[in-house]
């Protein structure tokens, strides 16, 4: 990447109000995150991960959620954004999926709020969910680990 297509992915951001991008680019990642001072660029090589890189590329591209696989036998389910977990649609609604409770694809098994905005987080496997890893109410980070799921 050279200093051309980062002013891009900035005025990308300014255009659209995004708070922050992450691109992944042949061996180079570039996290651009806004602060109230300014832009900061964070940037890493990427490198093969084998069998995790094998599980992002399962199903559709345009799904609202990335998949890894941590054992042979359990997945983990990622948060796809930053934002705010929630595992119900409202506070005195039960909520979306339970410890143990099997799952289907397409499920919705919680709700990520981000910039005021309800997005539902649906399941891409069928499976049985063995951990719940975030409180409800919780922020979470881009990818970081939100259920394991013990495939089925």
């Amino acid at each position: 990447m050279n200093i051309k297509e980062i002013k891009e992915m900035i005025n990308l951001m300014n255009e659209n109000g995004l708070v922050e991008l992450e691109i992944e680019k042949d061996d180079m990642r570039i996290r651009l995150k806004k602060t109230s001072s300014g832009t900061e660029v964070i940037s890493a090589p990427v490198t093969a991960e084998g069998p995790r890189q094998a599980a992002e590329n399962l199903g559709p591209k345009d799904s609202a959620e990335a998949a890894q696989f941590t054992t042979e036998k359990t997945v983990e389910i990622r948060a796809p954004m930053v934002g705010t977990f929630y595992r119900a649609p409202s506070p005195e609604a039960p909520p979306y999926v339970e410890a143990g409770q099997t799952i289907e694809p397409g499920q919705v098994i919680c709700i990520i709020e981000a910039m005021k905005l309800m997005n539902e987080i649906k399941s891409e496997i069928k499976g049985k969910v063995s951990e719940i890893l975030v409180d409800n109410a919780e922020p979470v980070e881009f990818g970081q680990p939100l259920f394991l799921i013990e495939p089925v």
